[in-house]
C-alpha cells in the first residue's frame, strides 16, 4: 500500500520536503547570528556609553579609520568652531522622524588639525537648493564632548553620494570629503556632539543609540527550528492520509456486486 510513495508526484514532494529541512535550519542559524550580533552591538554600545571620556587623539589621527570597538567611545576636544566652513548633510531625520539636516562644522584645535563635529539636526525651510539657517556655533576656545563614530561611505551607509549638490551641502559624513574643502589636515571619523549643549536646543542633538532593544531575532530563529519539526511531521500525516483513502478506495470497490449478465435472447 506505500508503493503509491514511487509515484512522480511523491517522489517530488519527498524531494521538497528533504530540500526545505536544511534550508530552515540555515535560517534559523542566521537569524541566530543576527541576534548574537545585536547582543553583542547593544553591550558595545553600552561599554562605551559609559566609558569616562578621553582625548579625540588617543583614539584617531588624520587617515585612521575608527574600528568598530570605538564607535561612539565618549571622547573630548578643545579648540575653536570654524563657522565659515559650516555644511550641512541632506536627507537626515530627527528622534521623530522629521526630515532634515544634520550639522557638520570643524573644530580647530590647537595644533591646527581639524576635527568634524556633528553638531545636531536642524530642520528643512522647505528650499533644499538654498543653505538654511543655523543657530550659530559657540565663539572663543570651547571644549566640545561626544561619541566617536566612523566616516560614512555609501558601502557603509547605504547612501548614495550624490553630485552636483548645492553649495556647502553633503551627502555622507566623510573627514575624507571634508579635509579636501577646509584644505587643512583632519583627524578621520567624526564626533556626535553631547556637550556643550545648544542655547535653545537647536541643532537638536542626536539622541544615544538604542542600547535595550535585541530585535525579534531570536524568536525568528526558533520558528524557524519549529518549522525544520512540523516538516516530517506534515509528511507523515499525508502519507498516512494517502494510505487510509487509498484503503477506503479499495473496500468500497470490494464491496460493489458485480453487474448481472443481460438475458440472451433467441
Amino acid at each position: 500500500m506505500y508503493r503509491f510513495l514511487l509515484s512522480r508526484q511523491w517522489v517530488i514532494l519527498t524531494l521538497l520536503a528533504l530540500a526545505l529541512i536544511p534550508a530552515m535550519i540555515e535560517l534559523g542559524f542566521w537569524q541566530l547570528h543576527r541576534h548574537e550580533h545585536k547582543v553583542a552591538q547593544n553591550s558595545l554600545i553600552s561599554d562605551n556609553l559609559k566609558a569616562k571620556p578621553i582625548p579625540v587623539t588617543e583614539l584617531t589621527s588624520p587617515g585612521h579609520t575608527v574600528p568598530r570597538a570605538d564607535y561612539w567611545r565618549r571622547v573630548t576636544a578643545t579648540g575653536r568652531f570654524d563657522p565659515a566652513h559650516q555644511v550641512v548633510v541632506r536627507r537626515r531625520t530627527s528622534a521623530d522622524d522629521q526630515v532634515g539636516y544634520h550639522v557638520l562644522i570643524p573644530l580647530i584645535l590647537n595644533d591646527g588639525r581639524a576635527l568634524i563635529v556633528n553638531r545636531g539636526w536642524i530642520p528643512a525651510d522647505g528650499d533644499q537648493r538654498a543653505f538654511p539657517d543655523i543657530p550659530p556655533a559657540p565663539t572663543g576656545e570651547v571644549t566640545v564632548t561626544g561619541r566617536l563614530k566612523a566616516d560614512e561611505t555609501t558601502a557603509s551607509s547605504g547612501i548614495r553620494d550624490l553630485r552636483g549638490l548645492p553649495s556647502r551641502q553633503v551627502m555622507l559624513i566623510n573627514s575624507g570629503q571634508q579635509q579636501k574643502q577646509l584644505g587643512r589636515t583632519v583627524l578621520g571619523g567624526y564626533v556626535e556632539q553631547t556637550s556643550p549643549v545648544p542655547a535653545g536646543d537647536s541643532p537638536e542633538q542626536i539622541p544615544d543609540p538604542d542600547d535595550s532593544s535585541i530585535g525579534p531575532h531570536m524568536a525568528y530563529a526558533v520558528q524557524w527550528w519549529l518549522f525544520v519539526a512540523a516538516v516530517p511531521v506534515g509528511w507523515v500525516i499525508l502519507v498516512r492520509r494517502e494510505k487510509r483513502d487509498r484503503e477506503a478506495a479499495a473496500q468500497r470497490g470490494a464491496a460493489e456486486p458485480e453487474s448481472a449478465p443481460e438475458p440472451v435472447t433467441a
